[in-house]
């Protein structure tokens, strides 16, 4: 399934190249493309008539591809600051591959950038070895010094006489619409780069990936895994630097590989999302920049727009995503506390029924209040939950609960899997009897019937916890009339 899996996005990449239209662009702003009319704009971005626009689409495909695939093992490596500090490294890489050709020719600016990201890691890796620096110290010098180096670089060219500049400002923010039949051809080929390679290495990158300790005991070239890795990514940077610019490649490196780790726990999972959010976002962040001066009467920038919707994107899994999401983790802990008052309020009850040897169905709220050293509001309030939960009924003055046939089963079978647990805990684990109430406490609520069933089993179905109390059979978890309840508690005495 996960070699189907690679191989659908590789298709994926190949029927993407169908879309490019050798053409140059020569535009500073994606708005200046057409008119400033919204609902003209909405038609022609969508029509696809424009060959510009088709050429920042395609750019925003093979760039999603990089990012979503790359930047999955970079989140799953935990080496987010180092791609944050090579998109800032390759900048001074860009000043010198234009001051060799004094033009903006893709294939002189993508050397230079590279080779000055792969001297940025290297150098990177040089002060953690070298020094009692932590990486991330090593990381936010190099990170800093480097990009100070580029912007002084291009101050500098911006100053010479006689040179063509255009352009070189749009590398800091991105502009799309600038993109070039080169720059997609160079995207192009490192989105098929990455795919290739990543499906031929897909399992020793998973493991490294994850445990790199075992690679190592296996005999897998982890150092250079981790070299290829870094080399792939300082070439996705550069190529993504017209589009997006040096300071928001990192936030589309990081951020849709971030959500897709929220919405999955499986990486091949997490590759295939991370690769859709990276290239909806771009096409969605091209797609604004496009309109926005029609509905703000102000340009947006393309590179900031892209991470906008990056991490809008990202806001919605942190809220709702089933594994990982803020609204549902609030959910479970909400339910799985109420669930806890539940069972404990339950428990309770049943203790005060075992005291009257289950000869009364009424316990009175008081006797429940006191045994708790609790106020009577306290003791109404959670009793209350049971009321909703129909588990049990209050008289009409509210004085007097009395549990229901569904309370009485859910109270026996907490009570079963507490004492149950305080006898294994005694018997098997040398826990004093004075001691094991703790830790009962907490078990009880997540023991599932299976696990209590395969206890008693082990103890060899025993009667009676390390206390002298009964401990509920399973027939008594099953709606046991009372009454049978109070025999068996008067033969036991």
């Amino acid at each position: 399934m996960v070699v189907k899996a690679r191989f659908q996005m590789f298709a994926v990449v190949l029927l993407g190249a169908l879309f490019l239209v050798p053409q140059t662009v020569e535009a500073a702003k994606i708005s200046e493309l057409v008119e400033v009319h919204v609902g003209e704009q909405f038609v022609r971005f969508f029509s696809f008539r424009d060959p510009a626009i088709r050429h920042i689409l395609v750019g925003c495909f093979f760039m999603g591809i990089n990012f979503g695939l790359l930047g999955t093992f970079v989140v799953v490596r935990k080496m987010a600051l180092v791609g944050d500090t090579l998109s800032h490294a390759v900048l001074p890489g860009v000043a010198v591959g234009f001051l060799f050709t004094m033009s903006k020719e893709p294939w002189s600016i993508l050397l230079g950038a590279t080779l000055a990201g792969l001297l940025g890691t290297a150098l990177v890796s040089w002060i953690k070895r070298s020094t009692k620096l932590k990486q991330d110290a090593a990381l936010g010098m190099v990170l800093a010094t480097f990009f100070a180096l580029g912007v002084c670089i291009i101050k500098l060219i911006e100053g010479l006489p006689s040179v063509n500049k255009s352009g070189l400002d749009h590398f800091f923010y991105g502009q799309a619409a600038a993109l070039g039949t080169g720059d997609l051809w160079m995207m192009g080929g490192t989105a098929v780069l990455a795919c290739l390679l990543i499906a031929l290495l897909y399992p020793p990158l998973l493991a490294t990936s994850f445990d790199q300790v075992f690679a190592r005991s296996v005999g897998l070239p982890e150092r250079l895994l981790y070299h290829l890795l870094m080399f792939l990514l300082a070439l996705a940077t550069v190529v993504a630097l017209q589009a997006v610019g040096a300071l928001m490649v990192s936030a589309m490196l990081i951020t849709p590989a971030a959500t897709a780790y929220l919405l999955t726990k499986r990486l091949h999972t997490m590759l295939l999302i991370a690769t859709v959010l990276a290239i909806v976002s771009g096409m969605l962040g091209a797609f604004f920049s496009f309109v926005g001066e029609g509905l703000v009467k102000h340009a947006l920038p393309t590179g900031p727009s892209m991470a906008l919707c990056a991490g809008a994107f990202f806001l919605l899994a942190f809220f709702f995503s089933p594994y990982h999401g803020f609204l549902f983790r609030w959910y479970r802990k909400f339910s799985q506390t109420r669930q806890i008052t539940v069972e404990n309020t339950l428990k309770a009850v049943y203790r005060a029924m075992e005291l009257d040897r289950f000869k009364n169905e009424g316990i009175p709220v008081k006797s429940l209040a006191s045994g708790a050293r609790e106020t009577l509001e306290a003791t109404h309030k959670r009793l209350k939950l049971l009321v909703r939960d129909r588990l049990a009924t209050l008289a009409d003055d509210g004085d007097v609960v009395y549990l229901t046939p569904d309370g009485l089963q859910h109270a026996s079978r907490v009570v079963r899997n507490h004492r149950l647990w305080e006898l294994y805990l005694t018997n098997e684990a040398d826990y004093d009897a004075d001691h094991v109430h703790a830790d009962a406490e907490k078990v009880e609520h997540i023991l599932r019937e299976e696990q209590v069933m395969q206890l008693e089993r082990y103890l060899d179905y025993p009667e009676q916890d390390p206390h002298g109390k009964r401990i509920p059979s399973l027939r008594d978890t099953q709606r046991l009339p009372l009454k049978d309840l109070a025999g068996k508690e008067d033969a036991d005495t």
